[in-house]
């Protein structure tokens, strides 16, 4: 009897799914169906919106439905040359360039890529940011402030100092914003440990500090000569360099991915790592298994603040070259969502920071080329950002069947993961 419930086991052992390949999927899937779904609800907002789509369908069915594809397309058309460019006009600078050697047809068809990755990078800082404290299972509310210190630490290193060399100047600053924005988050961090503060309300304080802060170095202490609550230029030594001038693309970009595969490596390959991930699950049973919450919950929004920083001294570094008052457009504040998108991995991350980047870049085409407001952008974003956290929505639209496995998971403390 035994030997034949053995038998029966063993046949059906190899029926049973990996739940790994399934959470990979839907992982992926998700976000992927929450996009294509944001768009189709917001192609009826642009279609709803045209006065053209009405007049076409009081002149037949037919024609109505021809003009609201007119619309949509128009109007997405616009939006992926703002974010990519023109794929033609990229092939036909490219003739140009083998043939001749100039370059400026190419440079221009690429600049609205350019501009699509340049607007990403700060946004992979921040989402790092705030990722890496979710993985705590900390809510890190003050990226915002932590990206404003790391940028008055980066303007202030960049311009007082002269006279270095390039290779030394240019990581000073880098890392003197990192270390300015990681001291900022290491506060919220200390009262969270050892005097029980909620994070949420400290770092949201923080922020308010950050920002006055700011303008009262902007306006005393860093102010150039003139009205304007400028910093002084920063030096040349202190520049990111740009790849591909007169692009504005530079090499922050490629320092965002490097920070991103170490975030990995440090979240997933390292102890510290690991106990910050315990502790961000349960931090009852880390404790129980040795392992100091204190420290956990101090490093990480230390390492937080650290990435935002990145961030602001990304933007004074390769963009700005200098730091104004309000110089942030919400980067931090955005984080949190790139964060919740990328379930709080960084590779994850990174590809909703390109998305964003690209979705911001290309609203502004779109609202120049077929006058669709900006807005637009603003509900595909707050959407995808629903449906991401309300899964079930996804899964009901598209009947999509939850595995077993998925069913059966035990939710952890931890946000965003």
């Amino acid at each position: 009897m035994s030997a034949s419930k053995a038998n029966n086991e063993e046949a059906t052992a190899p029926q049973k799914r990996s739940p790994r390949r399934s959470g990979l999927a839907q992982s992926l899937g998700i976000p992927a169906l929450a996009l294509l779904t944001a768009l189709l609800v917001s192609g009826v907002f642009i279609v709803a919106s045209d006065q053209a789509v009405y007049d076409a369908f009081s002149r037949g069915i037919g024609e109505g439905l021809f003009q609201v594809w007119v619309s949509i397309r128009g109007a997405y058309g616009a939006l992926f040359g703002g974010s990519f460019g023109d794929p033609f006009q990229i092939w036909t600078g490219a003739q140009v360039l083998l043939q001749s050697g100039d370059a400026q047809a190419l440079q221009t068809a690429l600049g609205p890529i350019s501009e699509s990755l340049i607007t990403a990078i700060p946004y992979i800082f921040a989402g790092l940011a705030v990722a890496l404290g979710f993985r705590c299972g900390l809510f890190n509310i003050g990226a915002e402030g932590q990206i404003f210190m790391g940028a008055v630490a980066a303007a202030f290193l960049g311009y007082a100092i002269q006279g270095l060399p390039v290779y030394v100047h240019l990581p000073l600053a880098l890392l003197g914003g990192a270390l300015v924005g990681g001291l900022w988050g290491a506060i919220p961090g200390l009262l969270k440990a050892w005097r029980g503060a909620h994070e949420v309300i400290t770092t949201i304080m923080m922020n308010y500090i950050a920002f006055k802060l700011s303008d009262y170095l902007l306006t005393g202490p860093m102010k150039r000569s003139g009205y304007n609550p400028v910093s002084p230029p920063i030096e040349e030594a202190a520049k990111l360099p740009r790849l591909f001038p007169p692009l504005r693309f530079h090499a922050g970009f490629f320092v965002a991915l490097i920070v991103a595969a170490l975030v990995f490596w440090f979240l997933w390959k390292t102890t510290l790592g690991f106990e910050i991930r315990t502790v961000g699950a349960n931090p009852h049973a880390a404790r129980y298994a040795g392992i100091s919450v204190t420290r956990s919950f101090v490093l990480a929004m230390a390492l937080s603040g650290g990435l935002a920083g990145l961030a602001g001294a990304n933007e004074v570094l390769g963009v700005n070259y200098n730091m104004a008052q309000s110089f942030s457009s919400g980067y931090g504040f955005d984080s949190i969502a790139l964060a919740l998108l990328g379930k709080s991995h960084p590779g994850g991350v990174v590809l909703a920071s390109l998305l964003w980047g690209f979705l911001r870049s290309g609203a502004i085409r779109m609202q120049s080329r077929a006058h669709i407001p900006v807005d637009i952008v603003f509900i595909v974003q707050a959407m995808v950002i629903i449906f991401v956290a309300a899964p079930e929505v996804i899964r009901w639209i598209y009947r999509i069947r939850v595995e077993t496995e998925a069913e059966e998971a035990v939710f952890t403390r931890g946000w965003g993961g």
